[in-house]
């Protein structure tokens, strides 16, 4: 039976008449220094040579082919207009492929973790989109050849009259919504319909498949290689043998067998690991191994740690290690008797032989200086400039402690935390504060020499909040009177965080900073800043300066923090340009967080901010962390991405981890990979809990590996792809120019895509668009990448926001990238108030709002609430307590307010804003937008699938073009 799984058929043109070699794709080759695994030039595809090259335009007809391949009949079309970029691959080498498709193979049946499962015989799934005939794109007849190309626009489409992604009311005339501007309307032949958008793969439709296939399922981690339920699916983990999902995703759990196979397909092969993920309340916890004085069990010669992927051997005598194959003796006092099947005996009663997660107690050797670690600090500390004390937000931050300390984290069983707190306030200056529990009243030391940092106390600077309660509480009380009449706007930062590390390496301990500052530190200090934001840059070679940070000083400080396992977690309260990437810099290699509150307000942003702090004191956290990931033989880890530092290959240090940070990790072949025993990993996390306790975190998983690249792609998780994709191009945007990165992006994409047609795909017409299965929405998140704030290249954007996306996206693991990345359109005027379910999203363009609905967009970062010109007045007065949308600018003055009201609707939209807020890393601040308002354009830029107001294609255009670069591929 042949099997086409996903075949997206755009209906392009015959081959025209002087259409030989003529060349498409992203502007001119990207330079060599590639980054990731793009090392190499990009790579042609053989193909039987035809000497005409069809130019691509997307069909109408979507099918899901289970069976036997079929196709539609042909639908009458509109034309799509689009001119022709050059392209870096028409000139690359060829490179041989195999000539017919490879078996393909089935799911595997339920095995222990280690064993690999017999293979069936079912073909690959794919997807389709019918085919139909067109002329070729932005053309009625063949380029002759004195037709001149125009020059290409910034995101290497081809450049047209006007500015770029210039802002539309609608749809254009004689094109489709969000389309390119100033292309041909008017095509060669008859009238034809508009294509149907519908007639592409739709992610809202694949989440919406796999929860109701999946959702509510117990994920049962016991078989190698299984894909799990996407990060949108609501499903509960049962560990027996692999580590749950939630700390481990892959961007394929079938890895390739060898290099050539990883070069040819050039799909990542990456993890991401999330080793401090909140396991839900109906899981189970990780259990706590304690091996007493002799500590862990590891594998002699690769110090891997005792694992279900370990093979007892003589009698239970000696074991072979499952990731080196070394026989390493098992120490008396660990052995235990096998049994007829060559198991141990206590298999089910040692968590480090049946669980893929689990935590060791790690013994005094894991220590610094063989000593064990004190229980971590916390210090509060306070930039009491003008503009803080103007704003009314020291005050806040003063209120908000004294309730929030009490809310510390303490060990599971403990009474109260025992993280000890200390405050600073600071200008141009340092005040310190002695607040020992003896006191009557707090006493302020002032430091003024910022160039010579040091702590003037030691005894009463850090403390026990229950104990000194009373002292902190006045301190709270005095510092926003004592600041109050103050003048000075000058602020220092890199004296701030060199404090902190002192005060920290004085009481031996490590901890984490929380920093309040409102403005670029301009007093003469160590590290002072200027002003460094060009916009005539953007556009440039020069524009990656603007996202790399100054040194000097703040490198040093990085290590010294690293060093003593000092978190600084940045929160950034800015009316102006504060260099965003340069103060980031320590907070993003300390594994901490950065918040910004733009044009703070209390009455507008306190509640956001507020909400972010609590969560942010109080979330689950490891300090002076150190992270390692041993593979099996054949393949290694090659490239970190994170909020981490790295002083060698190996290590990966954070300051502190905690349950929101991820790391990615991307592999690379040494060797062949053996398809018996598959592809296995270890990640062990040693750091410090909130109690001072040293202990080992290990998280296994085991993949599969194989020479048929059908199940390579058949085992791809498009969401772990995007957040790989996303975190390289991030890192390479600092040392090459952004064309050449948004051009590296989309030549990956279209060599993905063209292996897989090259290889798996049953054949079919040329101009059909074949996709993977399990990547059919895998171009929408690429365009969608594409057109981030960091990427797009706009001056209507700012520097900081840009910088600070980049480094907010750099700390995200697979389920912030994939909301963020593609956010959720949720219509509200049609739901069921009576049903506790949120409704269903819809697809996340224009084409789906009306204008008598109310629909509701989040992206893990922001929450808008958008209101159609002709919404019902009834559903208004339930909202708002207001007669009718007209009357609603005269009474709601911030756009944040929704008023909570004694009604059904009110109660289900409240309730659906808390349900999807609690799931989310940071508090998302709620904007009211009515349609057409100036404020709809904050809105519009999140509605991925159509055209990017600041540049970008929308997904049609974009699914053309891959196409057309595919096809300039494989001929």
């Amino acid at each position: 039976m042949s099997q086409q799984g996903y075949v997206a058929t755009p209906p392009y043109s015959q081959a025209q008449a002087g259409m030989v070699g003529y060349s498409a794709g992203f502007g001119n080759p990207p330079p060599q220094s590639h980054y990731g695994m793009y090392g190499s030039p990009p790579q042609g595809y053989s193909a039987p040579p035809t000497g005409k090259v069809n130019l691509l335009l997307l069909s109408s007809v979507l099918k899901l082919a289970k069976g036997p391949f079929y196709t539609h009949a042909p639908l009458s079309l509109g034309q799509r207009p689009m001119q022709v970029p050059q392209s870096p691959s028409s000139s690359a080498a060829p490179q041989q492929f195999q000539t017919s498709p490879p078996a393909a193979m089935g799911h595997p049946p339920i095995s222990p973790p280690g064993q690999q499962p017999p293979s069936l015989g079912s073909p690959p799934p794919m997807a389709t989109i019918g085919s139909v005939t067109a002329p070729p794109m932005g053309m009625s007849g063949p380029p002759g050849p004195g037709v001149h190309q125009p020059p290409l626009g910034p995101q290497g489409y081809p450049q047209q009259p006007g500015p770029y992604g210039a802002q539309m009311a609608g749809p254009q005339s004689g094109a489709f919504p969000g389309g390119f501007p100033g292309g041909t309307a008017q095509m060669a032949g008859p009238p034809q319909k508009k294509l149907d958008p519908d007639s592409i793969p739709s992610t809202t439709q694949v989440i919406e498949d796999d929860q109701a296939k999946r959702g509510g399922q117990v994920y049962i981690t016991n078989i190698r290689g299984q894909v799990p339920p996407l990060v949108t699916t609501d499903f509960t983990v049962q560990d027996q043998g692999n580590a749950s999902p939630r700390f481990m995703r892959c961007t394929t759990y079938s890895f390739p067998s060898t290099a050539d196979l990883a070069k040819q397909c050039k799909v990542p092969l990456a993890a991401i690991i999330k080793p401090f993920a909140t396991v839900p309340k109906n899981e189970t916890p990780l259990y706590i191994v304690n091996h007493g004085e002799t500590g862990p069990i590891r594998c002699n010669r690769c110090k891997a740690y005792m694992c279900p992927y370990m093979q007892f051997i003589d009698g239970g005598r000696r074991y072979q290690c499952g990731f080196c194959s070394c026989v390493n003796e098992v120490p008396v006092q660990y052995f235990q008797h096998l049994d007829h099947m060559g198991r141990r005996m206590d298999l089910y009663e040692r968590p480090e032989l049946s669980l893929g997660s689990y935590e060791f107690i790690a013994t005094l050797d894991y220590c610094k200086n063989n000593k064990p670690p004190n229980p971590p600090a916390y210090i509060f500390m306070i930039d009491v400039s003008y503009n803080n004390i103007k704003s009314g937000l020291v005050k806040l931050i003063c209120e908000e402690l004294k309730t929030l300390l009490d809310r510390l984290p303490k060990e599971e069983g403990a009474e109260t935390s025992a993280i000890k707190v200390g405050f600073v306030t600071y200008n141009k200056i340092l005040h310190f504060y002695n607040v020992k529990s003896a006191l009557a009243q707090p006493q302020m030391m002032v430091v003024s020499d910022v160039a010579e940092m040091f702590v003037p106390l030691l005894d009463g600077f850090l403390v026990n909040f229950q104990e000194s309660r009373a002292v902190i509480n006045n301190l709270l009380e005095q510092i926003p009177d004592m600041f109050a009449d103050t003048n000075e706007s000058e602020t220092v930062f890199s004296p701030i965080i060199q404090a902190g590390v002192e005060a920290l390496k004085a009481a031996e301990c490590s901890g984490k900073l929380f920093i309040f500052q409102s403005s670029i530190p301009t007093a003469e200090a160590p590290g002072k800043l200027k002003n460094r934001d060009d916009l005539k840059l953007v556009g440039t070679e020069k524009e990656k300066t603007l996202f790399q940070p100054q040194r000097g000083v703040y490198e040093q400080l990085t290590k010294d923090c690293v060093a003593q396992g000092c978190c600084v977690d940045l929160f950034l309260f800015p009316n102006q340009f504060v260099d965003i990437a340069t103060m980031g810099d320590v907070p993003s290699h300390t594994s901490g967080s950065i918040y910004k509150y733009s044009n703070f307000q209390v009455e507008v942003n306190g509640q956001q901010f507020l909400s972010d702090l609590r969560r942010d004191v109080e979330k689950s956290i490891g300090f002076d962390a150190i992270m390692r990931v041993r593979t099996g033989t054949g393949f290694r880890a090659t490239d970190f991405f994170g909020a981490i530092y790295m002083n060698n290959t190996t290590d990966v240090e954070m300051a502190a981890v905690d349950c929101d940070k991820a790391v990615t990790v991307e592999f690379k072949h040494d060797d062949t990979l053996s398809e018996e025993s598959g592809a296995v990993m270890q990640c062990a996390l040693l750091y410090t809990t909130i109690g001072g306790q040293r202990r080992l975190r290990i998280h296994n998983l085991s993949l599969n590996c194989s020479s048929q690249l059908s199940e390579l792609y058949k085992s791809c998780e498009t969401d772990a792809l995007i957040n790989f994709f996303a975190k390289s191009a991030y890192r390479a945007m600092l040392t090459q120019p952004l064309k050449t990165v948004r051009e590296i992006l989309v030549n990956q994409t279209a060599h993905m895509l063209a292996c897989y047609r090259k290889n798996c795909a049953s054949l079919s017409a040329a101009s059909q668009l074949i996709l993977p299965d399990a990547m059919k929405v895998f171009p929408v998140y690429m365009n969608s990448l594409l057109k981030t704030p960091t990427l797009v290249g706009s001056t209507e954007l700012s520097t900081d926001d840009r910088a600070f996306h980049r480094l907010l996206i750099n700390a995200m693991g697979v389920e912030e990238t994939q909301v963020l990345l593609y956010p959720r359109l949720i219509p509200l005027h049609t739901m069921d108030v009576s049903s506790e379910v949120i409704p269903a999203p819809v697809r996340c363009s224009e084409e789906r709002l009306s204008e008598s609905g109310i629909f509701l967009l989040e992206n893990g970062l922001s929450v808008f609430l958008w209101l159609g010109q002709a919404c019902p007045p009834d559903l208004i007065q339930n909202l708002f307590n207001v007669p009718s949308l007209g009357h609603l600018i005269t009474i709601v003055f911030q756009p944040t307010s929704l008023p909570v009201l004694d009604n059904a609707h009110s109660r289900k939209i409240h309730s659906i804003i808390s349900s999807i807020s609690q799931r989310r890393a940071t508090s998302m601040k709620l904007l009211i937008v009515k349609q057409k308002d100036r404020s709809e354009m904050l809105f519009r830029q999140h509605l991925v699938e159509d055209k990017g107001l600041h540049g970008g294609a929308s997904y049609m255009d974009f699914l053309c073009y891959v196409h057309r670069e595919i096809r300039q591929l494989l001929t």
